[in-house]
């Protein structure tokens, strides 16, 4: 039997396969962790098979940006939205989704890449406006008033992107109570 039978044969790839693992690569390491050879070793796969789904690395990265700010962060709050009929139970939720998927530190790194790519601009730009309604939603339908929940969401998602360093503090407890504090009707 030859080598090539018996070799293990990699799994069928799909573009989200790529954009999934160039976020990996994003939360890790920032943008100069996103490079072709290192994206390859994350899905164990050769290089070559990245051009059966984009044209090139420019193309992947305008994609990797679009699929951040578009339809991943629709997938999750569709997902929060069906489970989770209480609003604030879906603030939660998105809470512990984000600190449980390391998705700060990923939108961290697309803040930093927007600074040099007007296309990573762009997403961050869709992906803040699309979180910050859906979180104004969410506190609105708690009680407080349009202005004021903006507000609020806004801290709410500040607080998403903030890195706390202290010991004595529990982040999901601090995160819990500042939750009640900034959702609660006044």
């Amino acid at each position: 039997m030859s080598s090539i039978a018996t070799a293990e044969r990699a799994p069928d790839l799909t573009p989200r396969s790529w954009l999934e693992a160039g976020q990996a690569l994003l939360r890790r390491g920032g943008l100069r962790a996103l490079k072709l050879r290192p994206l390859a070793d994350e899905l164990g796969v050769s290089t070559g098979s990245f051009y059966h789904h984009f044209t090139d690395f420019d193309a992947y990265q305008g994609r990797l940006a679009d699929y951040w700010a578009g339809g991943q962060v629709h997938e999750l709050l569709d997902a929060i939205a069906r489970a989770e009929p209480d609003p604030i139970g879906r603030i939660r939720r998105l809470a512990q989704v984000v600190r449980r998927g390391g998705l700060s530190r990923l939108s961290i790194a697309m803040r930093a890449w927007a600074d040099s790519d007007v296309r990573a601009a762009a997403a961050v730009e869709r992906h803040d406006a699309l979180m910050l309604g859906w979180l104004t939603a969410c506190v609105e339908a708690n009680g407080v008033a349009h202005g004021e929940a903006a507000a609020r969401a806004y801290a709410l998602m500040t607080l998403g992107l903030a890195k706390v360093h202290a010991a004595q503090l529990s982040p999901p407890a601090l995160m819990e109570e500042l939750i009640a504090l900034l959702c609660a009707p006044r």
